[in-house]
């Protein structure tokens, strides 16, 4: 028992914090590395894309009459109703569609070495 302790208190050994289990999947710094750049690629192809979105209601307005001349639903221009609603729709569609590309990548660049290492895994995918 340590000296330290008073009289009537036990020591309790508190789990070591960079402990692993056999089972914990490690990276290399070249896989995350690589799996960052993906990442980052991803979130620059997607912002250009609403970036261009963006950008196309002014230039529509000013290029085409018909965007603030004509009326559809209601009297309402289609600049109006695609400002109103569509933009919404479309950047929900481009949100959705970046996080599942993004998970999809993370999943299969990071953590591979689970899948090779799991003889469960391994057994279940063997060809027969």
């Amino acid at each position: 028992m340590d000296a330290r302790l008073s009289r009537g208190e036990t020591e309790v050994a508190l789990p070591d914090i960079g402990a692993s289990s056999d089972r914990e999947v490690r990276d290399t710094p070249a896989e995350v590395d690589a799996a960052f750049r993906a990442q980052r690629a991803i979130a620059l192809a997607y912002f250009f894309l609403f970036l261009i979105l963006v950008a196309a209601f002014p230039v529509l307005t000013i290029t085409l009459q018909w965007w603030t001349g004509a009326r559809v639903l209601g009297g309402l221009s289609p600049g109006f109703v695609a400002a109103a609603g569509g933009l919404y729709l479309v950047f929900a569609v481009i949100g959705i569609a970046a996080a599942r590309l993004s998970a999809s990548v993370e999943s299969r660049m990071l953590g591979g070495q689970k899948e090779l290492d799991d003889p469960e895994i391994s057994a279940e995918e063997a060809p027969r």
